[in-house]
């Protein structure tokens, strides 16, 4: 049925293209949903019935919609650059065929076509017609139409919801494994990321007896942003025995450089080498600044970004990199 789905929509796109008019078309019969699905917990319920193992699979995605997919994707596109990461490492490169404006990462999804980011190619993608489309939340609170028209094109629409922690990380690698038939690859990439935090958080609990004071700066002077709790840089460093200097914030807040001094930190941070040079010289080098311990000390590191940011599996990258930055003696080899 979605063989004949597809040959027709693709019949009806360029009948649309010759005749510039936009004909809302299709079929509903390509996916079960109800929009008023269970709770998030159903996921796991979900993975115990389907058990990753054979297609029809229902899964209950970001959006609290019960997805059913009637078989394995063999064409997805992904519209996050997190999602593609998961992808990638599910071993599910060489099935995308369009991803997000934002990719960067592994190099092989440079070469891949792009069709958007917040916004949606939505006529680009329905011409590639994959059989499966990664959105984010924001897609389906801000692009609800577009969504419906990958539905009725056939397209099954996948909602991956942000994260805030390693367990909502841990949660989308696996709910893309489910969905795309990659359960057991998703399984063994948690079960390491698993491994190698407590393996970091056991190390750090036996032998940091001195907790430092870490200043995270993820973007530059004059609007200096750093991360409080709710985010992974937070969740990090307490992983590692570290302190996060700006632990009685919540999520990623604006200070100004007088607050940031008289936080005194051990290290500072930095996540923004990627678009500013040289960006430890920048804060070694500033006014005012230079009987802070960090700078006094030349502790001052800048980080890969998406490392400590993206909900993807390099997270777990970004909590050694972060233990080896701070705790030397300790971690680095």
């Amino acid at each position: 049925m979605k063989d004949i789905v597809k040959k027709w929509w693709l019949f009806s796109v360029a009948l649309l293209l010759s005749m510039m008019m936009l004909i809302a078309c299709g079929t509903q019969e390509a996916n079960t949903q109800d929009k008023e699905g269970a709770a998030s917990n159903d996921k796991m319920e979900d993975a115990v019935q389907n058990n990753g193992e054979a297609f029809p699979v229902t899964i209950t995605d970001d959006a609290n919609r019960r997805v059913t997919i009637d078989e394995e994707p063999e064409t997805i596109i992904s519209i996050q650059a997190s999602n593609t990461e998961i992808a990638f490492a599910l071993g599910l490169g060489d099935k995308i065929i369009g991803r997000s404006d934002y990719d960067n990462y592994p190099e092989e999804a440079l070469k891949i076509q792009k069709v958007g980011g917040q916004d949606i190619n939505a006529e680009l993608v329905l011409s590639l017609l994959p059989d499966m489309a990664l959105v984010t939340d924001y897609h389906y609170k801000t692009h609800p139409d577009v969504l419906q028209q990958f539905e009725e094109a056939g397209i099954d629409v996948i909602v991956v919801g942000s994260a805030t922690s390693f367990e909502d990380a841990y949660g989308n690698i696996e709910m893309i494994g489910r969905a795309t038939g990659t359960k057991t690859e998703a399984e063994e990439i948690v079960e390491d990321m698993k491994e190698r935090l407590q393996f970091i958080q056991d190390k750090a609990a036996e032998s940091v007896t001195d907790k430092k004071k870490v200043w995270v700066e993820v973007s530059p002077g004059p609007d200096i942003f750093t991360t409080g709790e709710n985010t992974f840089m937070h969740e990090m460093l307490e992983s590692i025995q570290a302190i996060n200097a700006a632990e009685d914030q919540d999520g990623w807040v604006k200070m100004n450089e007088e607050e940031i001094v008289n936080l005194n930190p051990d290290v500072i941070i930095t996540t923004y080498g990627y678009y500013v040079e040289n960006p430890t010289d920048e804060v070694l080098s500033r006014e005012g600044w230079a009987e802070v311990p960090a700078v006094k000390n030349g502790n001052v590191f800048d980080v890969d970004s998406d490392t400590v940011t993206r909900p993807g599996p390099r997270l777990i990258e970004g909590v050694e990199t972060l233990a080896e930055l701070i705790y030397p003696e300790i971690f680095k080899q």
